[in-house]
């Protein structure tokens, strides 16, 4: 049974830093891309980051390149996306979310596992 479950939301201030992480289980990690989405409220769920199953393959949304970086370590099933300079619009649940690829992948529909989320609040 395919289990994601994140770890390490909460509250930051404009311009901190929080690190989220995501423990997978019930499928062989190292075989898959996996990925980061968010859903404010109101809002539809959008991607994050993706990462490819080597590590080596990244991509992120235009709204977080340069602030985000995802990142894998297969010994341990376990993904993380370390997220800087956070913004309030930034402020949403985050969820990890497990490929149907092993390449890197930007579409939700690619994507056939997530977890519960961790919630990210981002204010002063």
């Amino acid at each position: 049974q395919v289990q994601l479950v994140e770890s390490g939301g909460g509250l930051a201030q404009p311009g901190g830093s929080l690190r989220l992480s995501c423990a997978a289980s019930g499928f062989t990690f190292v075989t898959y891309a996996m990925g980061w989405f968010r859903q404010a409220p109101g809002k539809e769920r959008e991607f994050v980051a993706a990462i490819g199953r080597s590590g080596i393959t990244t991509y992120y949304a235009d709204s977080v390149k340069g602030r985000f970086t995802i990142s894998r370590d297969n010994a341990k099933s376990t993904l993380y996306l370390q997220m800087n300079s956070l913004k309030p619009e930034d402020t949403a649940l985050y969820y990890c979310a497990k490929s149907t690829t092993q390449s890197a992948v930007t579409f939700l529909s690619m994507y056939d596992y997530g977890g519960q989320g961790t919630q990210v609040t981002v204010s002063s």
